[in-house]
């Protein structure tokens, strides 16, 4: 007799609850929610297995919408309680839905911190660019002198760059991907999951009330191809709507080449994610003003690497006391070294 457990076929819709969505009509929320639900029945993990947590914000309604477990946690410490989680169960498939304002404003510290340890969770990072709950402020990632009901003679703030925030944490996997690009996004969701450590992915999500077409250069059909790169692993950075032009690097400086005035194929940027010095320089393309050329926006993975999680560390560490040292004496741990005793 076999004591394998067979996990049920599952459909998209065995990931939406009776809930009604409620998000504004043409939120790019829709889309998301849409991919992640037909990407789960691909894992064959069933639904009691898998976790959504969330902050506060408009992506963070999301475990009210996966039948699956979840919690709507605090501003900012959806991080925080994933990693408790995940410590405490390290066999669930654990996945953070944060935005630019909950993940990278008064969650910025939990994010970096989850980032580095690396516990084996996936980090959604719904980027619009603005606050949507709370009506149109500006973001840890709104541009300078973007006009919002709290900056309304422009922004003086330099944005954030979520995913040069990632690599400066020491990100084990590092994505980008777009709302209205439902492939791309399913793929990514793919390379997500199949990461042993923690997956950041960060999603340009348009905020049609807030900020609408903030994105809309890299979403639409008219300039989507002259203003995006998509990286694939091993190939040649190449974009344009003839697939005319790419990427070469000239020392550590991305220039634009046109492969039909005599660039070649030949001496393009062969895209490796495993390259930490040439994601450093992927995820600067669009804003250092030091390049002085127009680049496209690169999406896809930029950067994953092969490091420990921080659970699989903890559970070796505690089985090793356990082993050397046998039960435990609660008494002599809390004492510690620093006692004395008065005479």
């Amino acid at each position: 007799m076999s004591d394998t457990i067979a996990v049920p076929t599952l459909s998209p819709k065995d990931f939406a609850t009776d809930q009604e969505v409620r998000w504004c009509p043409g939120c790019g929320d829709y889309s998301i929610l849409a991919q992640v639900q037909k990407v789960m029945p691909t894992l064959g993990i069933p639904r009691e297995n898998i976790v959504i947590i969330s902050g506060i914000g408009c992506s963070s309604r999301f475990p009210y919408y996966m039948n699956t477990y979840g919690m709507h946690s605090i501003h900012g410490r959806a991080t925080a309680v994933a990693s408790g989680l995940k410590a405490a169960r390290p066999e669930l498939s654990v996945w953070i839905v944060t935005g630019d304002g909950d993940g990278l404003s008064i969650g910025g510290n939990h994010t970096i911190h989850l980032l580095r340890r690396n516990f084996d969770v996936n980090v959604l990072l719904f980027n619009n660019q603005i606050y949507g709950l709370t009506k149109g402020q500006y973001s840890p990632t709104s541009e300078e002198h973007k006009v919002t009901k709290s900056t309304p003679f422009g922004s003086i703030d330099h944005p954030f760059n979520p995913l040069a925030l990632a690599m400066g944490a020491d990100a084990s996997f590092i994505a980008r991907s777009m709302d209205r690009d439902p492939k791309h996004l399913q793929a990514m969701l793919l390379r997500a999951n199949a990461h042993k450590g923690t997956s950041f992915l960060e999603i340009y999500q348009n905020c049609n009330i807030f900020n609408d077409g903030a994105f809309e250069v890299f979403t639409e059909k008219g300039t989507k191809l002259e203003e995006s790169l998509f990286l694939e692993q091993g190939k040649p950075l190449i974009f344009g709507a003839n697939q005319n032009k790419g990427i070469k690097l000239d020392g550590f400086k991305p220039i634009v080449v046109d492969l039909t005035e005599g660039g070649s194929v030949d001496d393009l940027w062969i895209h490796d994610e495993r390259d930490f010095y040439k994601a450093q320089i992927l995820v600067r393309m669009f804003d250092d003003p030091m390049l002085q050329q127009h680049l496209p926006r690169p999406f896809g993975v930029f950067y994953q690497t092969d490091r420990a999680c921080y659970e699989d560390i903890m559970t070796m560490q505690v089985e090793e006391i356990i082993v050397q040292k046998g039960k435990g004496d609660l008494d002599k741990l809390l004492s510690g070294k620093e006692t004395w005793k008065i005479v």
